[in-house]
């Protein structure tokens, strides 16, 4: 017999009849079938996703007209008593929608722990569905060097030129953005890091490439036409006197309005690439340093979209900066890109 109280209603509020228990049970295996979410971890999101991949997704959303300048600024809560950070980055744009959620904690290096840690949450359009959940860690290691590289990509792989590398940092950082240039073709000639400890380098992330002490750089620093900063200085790494005259520089470890990996003089005389002008004159001090000193114009920050879009051309005679700060919009393309390759092909 229909039980009068199993009722389901209609989107005008109407009974629709009496397969209650069908009806429900429909609906229940609609909703496990929905929430079961995808977890892309630190060493399946790689194998997904490959650098080269990467880079062509950050591309590919520029190119088809995604908004740097759209993304809304990070939320950052401060924890009591200075215990650590949350902070929330949400996205959407037709090339994805998430939002990243992570913790930055200084004490956890004595515990053992990433100082910092999180997680990606991927939703699917139009329903906004939440379809995978990835590694926020792995997701920053694999977009970074994703988007450094994507702002430059046909000047680093001009034909005919072979490029001296130097990478202050051996870290992930330091490491993916090596990893990432190899990827996508660019002809290194050789790649030195440089670190303060070269004993604490883990020689599994810099394989046959060489490592040095940084009070041994200037030697390398003398002969490098591209140098990656990937540290998280305040002050400049290097004096760019002792670059060639054209050169490329990629910094994108130091955060925040006061620090800075690359002196005021190389931002004079280079252009000067960013993820999106607003955000780069509000957080990062390669760029707000040098304006506040008169050396560099807000008018001459290059918007990486426009440069990925053909709008705007790098020229091969004058050196180049390109700063990232990491911003939501990026993370969502990468991220999807990944998550929908999931069940590519399955």
């Amino acid at each position: 017999m229909w039980d009068a109280s199993c009722v389901d209603i209609d989107d005008a509020g109407g009974s629709v009849g009496p397969n209650c228990g069908a009806r429900h049970a429909n609906r229940e295996r609609t909703l496990a079938q929905v929430m079961a979410i995808d977890y892309i971890g630190a060493e399946e999101l790689p194998k997904l996703l490959p650098p080269r991949e990467a880079v062509a997704a950050i591309r590919a959303a520029l190119a088809g007209g995604l908004d740097p300048a759209a993304d809304p600024p990070r939320s950052i809560l401060e924890l009591p008593r200075g215990k650590g950070q949350l902070l929330s980055m949400p996205a959407a744009s037709e090339f994805g929608v998430g939002v990243k959620a992570i913790s930055a904690v200084p004490g956890n290096t004595e515990r053992g722990l990433p100082r910092i840690q999180g997680v990606h949450l991927v939703f699917r359009p139009p329903s906004l569905t939440p379809v995978a959940v990835v590694d926020g860690a792995a997701l920053t290691t694999l977009r970074t060097p994703a988007v450094t590289v994507a702002a430059v990509l046909p000047f680093l792989t001009r034909p005919g030129h072979r490029w001296n590398s130097v990478v202050f940092g051996a870290g992930p950082q330091g490491t993916g953005h090596v990893r990432t240039l190899r990827d996508v073709g660019v002809d290194l000639a050789e790649v030195t890091y440089i670190v303060r400890d070269p004993a604490r380098v883990d020689q599994a992330l810099v394989g046959d490439d060489q490592v040095v002490a940084a009070e041994n750089s200037e030697a390398f620093l003398r002969h490098a036409d591209l140098i990656v900063c990937a540290t998280p200085a305040a002050e400049p790494l290097f004096d760019s006197t002792q670059l060639p005259d054209v050169g490329v520089v990629l910094a994108v470890g130091s955060h925040g309005p006061d620090a800075r990996e690359v002196d005021s003089a190389f931002a004079a005389r280079a252009q000067v690439v960013v993820e999106d002008p607003t955000t780069a004159l509000r957080e990062c001090g390669d760029i707000v340093l040098p304006v506040a000193e008169g050396v560099l114009s807000a008018s001459r920050l290059l918007p990486m979209a426009e440069v990925v879009r053909g709008d705007l051309e790098l020229d091969a005679t004058q050196p180049v900066l390109f700063k990232g700060s990491g911003m939501a919009w990026q993370d969502a393309v990468v991220a999807d890109a990944a998550a929908r390759n999931v069940h590519r092909g399955s």
